[in-house]
């Protein structure tokens, strides 16, 4: 063990910011002055801190192994140097041969895990935590999803209704359009979108906290008739009439990366030929890694996000052009969602107290990690996040505000960014 805290004390010694360990035994390792402390409660962790595999002394934490003193920017700081190297880049490669074993069996345990009833089973596991829960750290809306920081200055409430602004407006949305939301969360852009720009809005979640929470809404506001919230599968949504606009924020990292074809194909069939669909979510930093390195991913996996699966925005692209959508208009919004993150760990690590009579500690743990981690990632390039506008053209190269644009999609980007 000795032997062990002697090479933690020499990596510690070369991070720019001082972080400690303090051992069961009451032994202290770093700096007296450090911004962050980690008390072990068991020496299992000492070997993660050692080989940098921030993902597992994230999991030592949760699990009570490990309490920290500090702030989460400052642990984010020092977990990012403790790394071995670039969470995105496999640190082996497998050799050629393999490669196809490799990716069938991925496939495989992928469409394995997303089926209608598994894919219930992980979305209530992260989004019926608890309501109030949720509430205290977002927004009073409870979007939860990239804020769009306009002006670097916003409020995230200011953020947040700028994101459903930029949405709304890209989506060129207008009274009387049929729009759907897929994944509705608690329904921030489903009500915006009926309120503000007179839609007729239809939202779909698995989550039945949320369900419940937006129709109880859509009654308070007098919306039944022009907006409902059903708890419903995208695979069981009805095709008979499609519709002219959809969104899916923040929705596709849960649908599962054997499953995107089948999931724009689907998107497809639901729109209106000339119809626009704005695919709001997390891509992967990285074009070969299918998680993060360092235990990252498995830390996600576990705790948070069952079943995510993050694709690069190239790989996404592929799959909606294969399924005959086009892609119109491709905007990274990446440190956007830092910022977004950082507003949402700030925000609980300013009630605590009040948060650990609202959930569990492990849940709460987990968090406190997950936020300020994502933040972490996001800032770094090993996340991102993109907002992709895509048509379903109709085929008819006079159809469109000008020759060939087969879509209701102006070919110029003026609109979208209106003067202010």
């Amino acid at each position: 063990m000795s032997a062990i805290a002697g090479v933690l004390e020499q990596r510690l010694g070369s991070l720019s910011l001082p972080l400690a360990v303090v051992l069961p035994g009451g032994r202290r390792i770093g700096r007296k002055d450090a911004a962050v402390t980690l008390r072990l409660n068991d020496l299992s962790p000492l070997a993660h801190l050692v080989t940098g595999e921030v993902g597992k002394v994230g999991q030592d934490y949760v699990e009570g192994k490990v309490d920290l003193d500090g702030g989460m920017r400052e642990l984010m700081a020092a977990a990012a140097e403790l790394m071995p190297g670039d969470p995105t880049r496999p640190r082996s490669v497998v050799p050629t041969p393999l490669a196809w074993v490799r990716k069938a069996t991925l496939t495989a345990r992928s469409r394995l895990r997303h089926r209608p009833e598994t894919d219930a089973e992980q979305v209530q596991f992260h989004y019926d935590v608890s309501d109030d829960f949720y509430a205290l750290w977002l927004d009073p809306r409870r979007v939860y999803s990239c804020a769009y920081f306009r002006d670097p200055a916003m409020s995230i409430a200011e953020a947040q209704t700028a994101k459903l602004e930029h949405i709304c407006t890209k989506l060129m949305l207008k009274e009387g359009d049929r729009f759907l939301d897929i994944g509705a969360g608690w329904g921030g852009l489903l009500l915006f979108a009926a309120e503000h720009y007179g839609v007729r809005a239809q939202g779909i979640t698995l989550s039945k906290n949320q369900h419940a929470h937006v129709n109880k809404v859509i009654a308070e506001r007098g919306l039944a008739g022009r907006v409902r919230m059903d708890l419903l599968d995208y695979r069981h949504l009805d095709e008979s009439e499609p519709y002219d606009k959809i969104a899916s924020v923040g929705m596709f990292e849960h649908v599962g990366r054997a499953r995107l074809p089948d999931y724009f194909a689907k998107i497809r069939r639901l729109l209106k030929p000339g119809g626009l669909l704005l695919n709001h979510g997390i891509t992967a930093g990285g074009t070969h890694n299918h998680q993060l390195g360092s235990g990252l991913g498995d830390f996600i996996e576990r705790y948070i996000f069952p079943g995510g699966e993050l694709e690069h925005v190239s790989h996404v692209l592929e799959h909606t052009a294969d399924a005959g959508l086009e892609a119109v208009d491709v905007e990274n919004l990446r440190p956007h969602y830092a910022k977004t993150l950082w507003a949402w760990s700030d925000a609980l690590e300013a009630q605590l107290g009040t948060a650990r009579t609202l959930t569990t500690d492990t849940v709460l743990r987990a968090y406190r990690l997950y936020l300020a981690g994502s933040a972490m990632c996001f800032e770094r390039g090993w996340l991102s996040l993109h907002q992709m506008l895509c048509t379903r053209p109709t085929g008819d190269v006079d159809s469109g505000p000008m020759r060939g644009a087969q879509s209701e999609f102006p070919f110029n980007r003026g609109y979208m960014y209106p003067q202010r």
